[in-house]
């Protein structure tokens, strides 16, 4: 049934591209009255199913036009499975970006609002300034809502009919576009502070001090949520799809919280692993054990201190525990201006304005010695598994989606198609390296990376953290080799260091930033070297995120290849008991230079698979409770998505 599928889009794509021909002789004004006239078909009653072709053949048009780009056939496919409500999986360098001008194109016929939803907010102010001259040849208006404080496409002045919405007045303009750019979290944001509007007024009894005054009349920002077409759709349906969307109410910090905060994150040094406490690394959870709590309440503590319950302070200390073994500086975070900045583990992007919730961001900076901020009590929460379902039709495009199909098609129903490259696919992978430490490792990279910069390829060396970027960048520095560093300190200038990522010897160390969203064109010298060289540097919790490194390689029929070093002190496999890993550790046998035989790389399949089960488990066992809660709130007649009672 695939294959005949496949058939079936490639003979349709192939019929829309010989359409296109004939639109050669059209004026712009003939090609924006045919579209009107699609429009007002659409508008009139008819299926869009019959429109699909001209509308598309417009699309194709206009791009040619404005781009100078023609869509391939297999771009115009994954454009009719997008329409059809299919994940996409079309491979890195394969066009998805303009690959989504032709189903929101159609869908914008119907008036009624499409949304694209980008990995970040970067590629969103990318996406939109790039392509907004094809959707006002098409007689289509375009928006884009960004945080205030994101990049924004450099050197891009908005024109009148393009609307930037940082503001929110902007943004219930941007919305009223007939398609809008931004990201799942602005426009979760959004749908949140419309519900709370509304919550106001029909909550007005319950409702906290910040909602005083507010009458519920002023319009909500989003007109609907009519269809949504993600981009990086794994990464934002699976990863994130368990991250909530919590628009906070701040509460202030009592002296003596403050002071708990910092009295705990000094007595975690007096408890014992395995005595006073048992620490899981695969759910990333702490627990006192009895003689643990006993330990604690024998601590000496400020009189303060003395005003809290006993369990709360309990609780504070498995939070001080978890800031000490589970979130580790320039890895889970950096500091900002004071400031703990989260840092997403599936892009290595900062996370500005996010928190972690019930004490634990402000048991960070307790540990970190930084001034303690207020905790956010939830007002509004809403997770992007609930958020997409409110789609009346939902389609996405990634390089990675065959190995979520069964989560895709059992949470979101949605069928996952893996759409033919345009050229055959020349990426070529090298037998993993493992070795006894990470001393070793690096040593065996940078002789790796000398050499192929010898030859003229370029090289990106993917790193997991800020930390393991640094660390490997310090010992390219004593063997002489230039590089550029990508990671979430340097994201202001993501652009500039990736537009010279292919050039014939340049080696770019990067975190996950450089995984999703970005294309490195290769110059014709280091195309004739053997094009750009992936080297991975650790295994991630999900293949797809190392898919995604790798794919950064031969696209588009470039030549290119890939290859994992792996060490026995990398993170994926500290996750093992302490006691399985001394064990392993002890049996192991490395040569001189530290390296270890390859069938070690099972050890490390195993426990990715392992995670990735894990992980799969916890997102099924919220999705339910979060059903659950939806039923109850609803057989209250309550919002489910407000929690003023608890604000």
């Amino acid at each position: 049934m695939f294959w005949s599928r496949i058939s079936r889009w490639r003979r349709q794509a192939n019929q829309i591209l010989d359409d296109v021909r004939k639109l050669d002789v059209c004026t712009i004004e003939d090609l924006q009255r045919q579209m009107r006239e699609a429009t007002w078909r659409a508008r009139a009653g008819e299926p869009l199913q019959n429109l699909l072709p001209k509308v598309y053949a417009l699309a194709v048009e206009a791009t040619r036009r404005t781009l100078g780009m023609t869509h391939f056939p297999v771009q115009v496919m994954g454009a009719i499975a997008l329409f059809e409500g299919h994940i996409a999986e079309m491979q890195t360098g394969e066009g998805k970006t303009i690959t989504a001008i032709l189903p929101a194109a159609l869908r914008a016929t119907m008036g009624l609002g499409v949304h694209v939803i980008t990995a970040n907010d970067y590629l969103a102010s990318r996406d939109a300034a790039k392509l907004w001259p094809v959707y006002k040849m098409l007689g289509m208006s375009l928006g884009c809502v960004i945080g205030k404080k994101e990049q924004k496409e450099p050197g891009f002045t908005p024109p009148s009919e393009y609307v930037l919405a940082e503001e929110d007045d902007d943004r219930r303009r941007a919305y009223a576009c007939d398609v809008t750019y931004g990201t799942a979290s602005e426009m979760g944001f959004d749908f949140l502070r419309d519900r709370l509007k509304r919550g106001a007024a029909n909550q007005a009894k319950r409702q906290p001090a910040i909602f005083e005054g507010s009458t519920g009349r002023e319009a909500p920002v989003q007109r609907g949520h009519y269809f949504a077409l993600i981009d990086e759709a794994d990464s934002i349906l699976i990863d994130e799809g368990r991250t909530p969307l919590i628009i906070g109410v701040m509460m202030q910090n009592r002296d003596a919280m403050v002071q708990l905060y910092r009295w705990c994150a000094g007595a975690i040094r007096h408890l014992k692993h395995n005595i006073d406490f048992l620490f899981d690394p695969h759910k990333r959870r702490v627990d006192l054990t009895d003689e643990g709590c006993r330990h604690v309440t024998l601590l000496a503590k400020p009189a303060i201190i003395d005003t809290i319950d006993t369990e709360r302070i309990y609780q504070h200390v498995e939070m001080a525990l978890m800031a000490a073994l589970v979130f580790e500086r320039d890895r889970d975070y950096v500091i900002s201006d004071g400031e703990i900045v989260i840092i997403d583990e599936g892009t290595g992007r900062k996370m500005e304005g996010r928190k972690w919730q019930e004490g634990q961001h402000q048991s960070v900076e307790a540990k970190e010695r930084l001034d303690v901020t207020e905790v956010t009590s939830s007002a509004a929460k809403i997770t992007i598994q609930s958020l997409f379902r409110y789609y009346e039709h939902l389609a996405g495009m990634t390089g990675t989606a065959y190995q979520a199909k069964s989560e895709l098609k059992n949470v979101y129903d949605l069928k996952v198609s893996v759409i033919p490259t345009n050229r055959p696919c020349l990426r070529q992978g090298l037998p993993t390296r493992v070795f006894l430490n990470q001393e070793a490792k690096r040593q065996a990279i940078v002789k790796d990376v000398e050499r192929l910069v010898q030859q003229g390829r370029a090289v990106l060396i993917g790193t997991p953290s800020v930390e393991a970027s640094e660390s490997l960048a310090a010992q390219l520095t004593e063997w002489g080799i230039d590089y550029t560093i990508l990671n979430a300190r340097f994201d202001a200038i993501e652009a500039e260091i990736v537009s010279h990522a292919g050039e014939s010897g340049r080696v770019t160390i990067a975190t996950n930033m450089a995984g999703r969203g970005t294309d490195i064109l290769l110059e014709k010298k280091t195309r004739e070297a053997g094009g750009l060289h992936v080297i991975a540097t650790e295994m991630h919790t999900s293949r797809r995120i190392d898919r995604q490194l790798v794919g950064r390689a031969a696209r588009q029929g470039d030549p290119g290849s890939f290859q994992f070093f792996l060490s026995l002190e990398d993170e994926l496999f500290r996750v093992l008991e302490a006691s399985k890993r001394a064990s392993l550790l002890k049996n192991a046998w490395a040569d001189k230079s530290g390296e270890l035989s390859s069938s070690w790389e099972n050890y490390f399949r195993r426990i990715q698979s392992g995670l990735e089960k894990l992980h799969t488990k916890q997102r099924k066992k919220l999705l339910k409770f979060e059903k659950e809660q939806t039923k109850k709130y609803r057989r209250l007649g309550l919002d489910p998505y407000l929690e003023l009672a608890d604000a």
